[in-house]
């Protein structure tokens, strides 16, 4: 795993997933967001809606790869870029891996379900016919600062 990739548009594309973040947070769910961004523009957008939709699958990248599929009028996305806000489980990884998708960046590394280098690297198993490149740690801790926020406002409130 890639780290130190904080570059200028890194940052705004990471800037849009804490967006994405900041409004799951708002409706309740676990403060996760995701873009898929190709050639210079966003073709996918998506947050946590787990609660909402009482769906274990919709994760914001999930969602996100959705949203980009649809935007692209094809499920296969290569030279696409997703920026997450916190490390993607193994899924989302998955999902990315079958997408084709070029390159995951991600914020804040996730100790318990992290499939791009905390728990397992995902993307370096053998026998996959896709590679893609991983980096975390952009804007990391405005993406921790977020998570911490919204579960010390649950524990506040008994939930």
């Amino acid at each position: 795993m890639a780290s130190g990739a904080s570059t200028p548009e890194n940052e705004r594309w990471m800037r849009a997933a804490l967006q994405e973040a900041e409004q799951a947070a708002e409706e309740g769910e676990i403060p996760v967001g995701c873009v898929i961004v190709m050639e210079d523009r966003i073709i996918g957008r998506g947050h946590n809606r787990v609660e909402a939709l009482q769906d274990p699958t919709a994760h914001a990248e999930i969602l996100a790869l959705t949203a980009a599929s649809s935007t692209m009028a094809s499920w296969r996305l290569p030279g696409a870029r997703a920026y997450v806000t916190l490390e993607p489980c193994l899924m989302c990884t998955g999902a990315f891996l079958l997408a084709r998708v070029e390159s995951i960046w991600f914020g804040s590394p996730e100790p318990k379900f992290g499939a791009c280098g905390s728990i397992l690297h995902a993307p370096s198993l053998r026998g996959l016919n896709h590679r893609l490149e991983v980096a975390g740690g952009i804007l990391g801790e405005e993406a921790a600062d977020l998570m911490r926020s919204f579960f010390r406002r649950k524990r506040e409130a008994g939930s």
